[in-house]
């Protein structure tokens, strides 16, 4: 066999390219911010933390090496991390693509509301969005970061189903 055809048919391998790349986004967010100087609305905060739990699953799926079922287990905190991230970035694409005269009030940041209100509220007043949310402040190829996260939310949730594909292989 092939190297291409090892590392595919390598769960392992497949765990370890997920959290490359989820670090990978999360650090490009940071540069972004820190660098760039964009500054993230409460919407890509709750983006972000999809990535990490995404990154969580795939680097327990990499220490643990599974080749029987608990690699469901691993699949499972990437499809929920996947689906969170793909649900908020969706979201977050509508509200930059709303008439300038529906776009929510800007409201207080992320870091304030779990200050004052905990998290659970916090998250439901990320995920209702604000103007904040609505500018467009980045792009590439003519998608903006919550375009571009949706698509590595899917990529990576249909990359980990191979994990799950090869499971006879090595079982």
């Amino acid at each position: 066999m092939n190297f291409k055809s090892n590392f595919i048919q390598s769960p392992r391998a497949i765990f370890g390219l997920i959290f490359l790349v989820c670090i990978s986004l999360l650090a490009f967010a940071y540069y972004a911010q820190y660098v760039m100087y964009l500054d993230p609305c409460p919407m890509c905060i709750l983006q972000r933390f999809a990535f990490m739990i995404m990154a969580f699953g795939s680097l327990l799926g990499l220490l643990h090496g599974s080749r029987g079922r608990a690699r469901w287990l691993y699949v499972l905190i990437i499809w929920l991390g996947g689906i969170w991230g793909m649900i908020t970035a969706a979201r977050h694409v509508w509200i930059q693509n709303l008439p300038p005269d529906q776009v929510p009030d800007c409201g207080a940041g992320f870091a304030y509301n779990v200050e004052l209100f905990g998290w659970g509220e916090a998250i439901r007043a990320a995920f209702a969005g604000s103007g904040d949310c609505a500018l467009v402040s980045w792009q590439f190829l003519g998608l903006s970061m919550p375009w571009w996260t949706l698509i590595w939310y899917a990529v990576l949730m249909l990359l980990s189903l191979l994990v799950l594909r090869r499971m006879s292989n090595y079982e």
